[in-house]
């Protein structure tokens, strides 16, 4: 039982009023709570560049079906493998047209130097679904991969013929209704005719002028006309055939190469090293821990490629100490190279040879070429 007194009076305890600076303080904490909740469901016109995985061209892949094989096979392998490794480098896009990453993701990207902030539209053009990306992403690396081995062949003294085929056709085109799909260009205006670049220079030499083909088709030879028109491409005016040309290989040799859910051209440089590897005596590694990336032609010249600041990391993170970037490159590498690895321009295939006789022969590495301005130590 509680017991009170009647006569005495009980006074509340009187309530502390906030100061203006904590309500100030708690309507902004709830304001940024809101906010960030509202970005999170917030679509952005970004994604996002990051490390992909790293695969040593000399080990094993996963192929469609979930099992390990070897990422290139050659016929007369050399019986003992490599000790080191030469790793090709991929990068992952964080986002698509269907789902774009939150801005959340996004602040925590910029302060990430591995990984980086792109416009949707650089990556997934407008008009291009994922599927389509995909598509010609698959079809870049199976072309890479037939220059890789035909740069790796020719390397080795092999002869490796080519031609020049007709994969496209615009059916607006100048060559609409004059020449079909796998037609083989054999010269033009009567001078022989060994790749695209060839009959693109020769076309624009021209000014628009009539040229005459030379191919064969199923086998039987003749000539045809074609008059280019000047069509707008990336702004400028150039002078086309209105079809889209390819190289085919006579391989001598059966090179085959295993990778699954990759795509793009920039493999094929270390594609190529690869190859040459596995078809050389000794070790072009020295046991060294090599990682690289560029694309490739025939003739082993080493071009440009994107997302080359995720790949130093992607480098960095799988363990290499060596890095083979393209020349071309080379502005994107300068301040941008993760301590630990060491940075070796190259534009050619025999480039990327001269460097890894170096590493592996302790040979001068400072003659070797380099990016103005990369640290020589990598760090």
């Amino acid at each position: 039982m509680t017991l009170f007194d009647e006569n005495v009076s009980v006074v509340p305890v009187p309530r502390r009023q906030r100061s203006r600076s904590t309500v100030v303080g708690v309507w902004s904490l709830t304001v940024s709570v809101l906010v960030l909740l509202v970005l999170s469901f917030l679509p952005s016109p970004y994604v996002i560049q990051q490390p992909g995985p790293v695969l040593n061209t000399l080990g094993t892949s996963t192929d469609a079906d979930g099992n390990e094989v070897p990422l290139i096979t050659v016929p007369d392998e050399k019986d003992t493998p490599s000790e080191g490794r030469l790793d090709l480098l991929t990068v992952q896009i964080n986002g698509n047209r269907e789902r774009t990453p939150s801005w959340i993701e996004l602040a925590q990207a910029w302060f990430d130097p591995s990984r980086a902030v792109v416009p949707l539209d650089r990556i997934f053009p407008s008009g291009q679904s994922t599927e389509q990306r995909n598509t010609e992403n698959a079809a870049l690396m199976s072309d890479s991969q037939l220059e890789a081995s035909a740069a790796a062949l020719r390397q080795l003294g092999y002869t490796v013929p080519q031609d020049v085929v007709v994969g496209t056709i615009d059916d607006s085109g100048a060559s609409a209704g004059v020449l079909e799909l796998g037609d083989v260009i054999t010269s033009l205006n009567g001078q022989p005719v060994a790749s695209v670049t060839d009959i693109r220079s020769a076309v624009q030499a021209g000014g628009g002028a009539p040229v005459t083909l030379g191919i064969d088709r199923g086998g039987a030879q003749s000539s045809v006309s074609v008059t280019p028109r000047l069509t707008d491409v990336d702004g400028q005016q150039q002078w086309l055939l209105g079809v889209g040309l390819t190289l085919t290989f006579d391989l001598p040799v059966d090179v085959k190469v295993q990778i699954n859910n990759v795509g793009g051209p920039s493999a094929g440089m270390m594609f190529a090293l690869g190859i040459i590897d596995k078809m050389s005596t000794g070790d072009l590694t020295g046991g060294q821990h090599i990682a690289g990336t560029g694309t490739i032609d025939a003739d082993g010249n080493v071009g440009g490629i994107g997302g080359i600041r995720q790949k130093l990391y992607g480098a960095r993170d799988a363990g290499a100490t060596w890095f083979l970037a393209p020349q071309s490159n080379c502005d994107e590498v300068v301040g941008h190279v993760p301590d630990g690895i060491r940075v070796f321009s190259v534009s050619t295939l025999q480039d990327s040879l001269t460097a890894l006789e170096a590493i592996r022969d302790g040979g001068d590495l400072d003659a070797l070429p380099t990016c103005d301005g990369t640290p020589a130590s990598g760090s």
